[in-house]
């Protein structure tokens, strides 16, 4: 018998299913993506991590990053005039890539999509429809869906991933719950102009900083700025009817917001996007899996969106290498077997970043960074004795911020032990975000 390669249908063309299908057909997979090709003008994730670099080398998108991104160095946390803390990447390498990216998303999905059909993977233009399935199969797509991929043959694939982000299309035919963050945020972003970048801060930096009322973000592109708000349903209605209305108002009454913006020309309309933690109870199943945003979702501070759904394609292809060709028929209870790891390694990621961002809603962050701030200046000790320590603490900091090390075990435990016992009378409530 000859090898027949695996068969697999991929459901939705973002990062993450535009990255498996170029994974899966460099390996030998048979890839179908389903892609209807509505693409919104803006797209949240726009700053990525370091963590990704590896990632994108091994997609053989790093250049293509660089030419349609602006190479971001670090990030700075703007809490208040004397609550002012900036990160080099720099400063971390070698554990931590010296520079990211940050993209304009449509840009980046388009070259990511463009390199799976290059590949090999068959693109279908057309929106697609999953039922529950019959026998071992949970999952199976709908009738039309199959008669509209020639590259299927009328059969259904081996594995349907969804593919499908937020919408999480196989969730919602199988009724699995997700589990929703503690927070009820609401963001609102548009791209700008002509605007004035701060004079200290580096180019391509990333700010953060700390609103009456949630936070706000500055990321600066290629050619424009990108500039958002993100906060409680109540305070976003506080400051107007519409998306419009509420992100000039931000922008004319805030410090810092203002000034950079100052006079900018707003040259795209006003995203909104809603519900920024969510996580499936359930990311695989007998003949299915979900990736990316399917999967489970953080809140975009730290901007991890991207890294965790290219990360989750990379474990999915890893996990199905052994099976892209095989003599025998697939059962769908094997490839469930080999896919659980992946589940399980995903639902540690998204644990780990929803509880690193947890320490900057609750204070505890940028309480920890004045508490060493003031022991470097005032506290007890020699001071290369306290440059060593506090070294070592923005280190493990920064490995987890950058996603080199979100899982390090010591890292994590450092980090809650000084969130525990070394805030040195620094209060957290009032470093919180409201």
């Amino acid at each position: 018998m000859s090898a027949e390669p695996l068969r697999v249908a991929i459901l939705g063309a973002g990062p993450s299913g535009a990255a498996l299908a170029l994974l899966l057909a460099r390996q030998g997979a048979d890839v179908t993506v389903f892609d209807d090709g509505r693409r919104p003008p803006l797209l949240v994730g726009e700053s990525l991590v370091p963590a990704i670099n590896r990632i994108l080398e091994r997609l053989d998108m790093k250049d293509a990053t660089a030419a349609v991104g602006r190479v971001k160095p670090g990030v700075s946390f703007i809490w208040s005039e004397e609550d002012r803390f900036s990160f080099s990447f720099a400063r971390f390498a070698p554990a931590v890539p010296p520079y990211t990216f940050n993209i304009p998303r449509p840009g980046f999905d388009e070259v990511l999509l463009a390199k799976a059909v290059a590949a090999g993977a068959n693109r279908v233009n057309a929106r697609t429809r999953l039922e529950r399935g019959t026998g071992d199969r949970e999952l199976a797509l709908a009738p039309e869906a199959v008669a509209a991929a020639p590259s299927l043959a009328g059969r259904q694939p081996d594995l349907i991933v969804d593919a499908t982000g937020r919408a999480r299309h196989a969730a919602r035919v199988l009724g699995i719950p997700g589990r929703i963050g503690p927070r009820n945020d609401v963001a609102h972003f548009a791209h700008f102009e002509s605007f004035r970048w701060p004079a200290d801060a580096p180019a391509g930096q990333v700010l953060i900083s700390r609103l009456r009322a949630g936070w706000a973000w500055r990321i600066p592109l290629k050619d424009r700025l990108s500039v958002g708000i993100v906060l409680g349903r109540e305070d976003a209605a506080a400051l107007g009817s519409g998306p419009e209305e509420r992100l000039e108002r931000a922008i004319t009454t805030d410090p810092w917001l203002g000034p950079t913006v100052g006079d900018g020309k707003r040259v795209t309309s006003v995203a909104t996007y809603s519900n920024y933690q969510l996580i499936s109870e359930r990311g695989c199943g007998p003949g299915w899996v979900m990736v990316g945003d399917a999967f489970g979702f953080v809140d975009p501070m730290l901007s991890p969106g991207v890294y965790l759904a290219l990360r989750s394609s990379e474990l999915v292809a890893d996990a199905l290498a052994p099976f892209v060709r095989r003599r025998q028929a697939l059962a769908p209870a094997e490839l469930l077997t080999a896919l659980r790891p992946y589940v399980r390694m995903q639902m540690s990621l998204l644990a780990a970043w929803n509880e690193l961002v947890g320490y900057f809603y609750d204070g505890r962050m940028l309480a920890l960074l004045r508490a060493g701030h003031d022991w470097m200046e005032r506290g007890l000790g020699p001071r290369a004795v306290k440059n060593v320590a506090q070294n070592h603490i923005e280190r493990h900091v920064a490995l987890q911020a950058s996603g080199m090390g979100i899982l390090s075990g010591y890292s994590r435990g450092l980090l809650r032990f000084l969130g525990r016992y070394g805030l040195r009378g620094v209060e957290p409530a009032a470093m919180a975000i409201r």
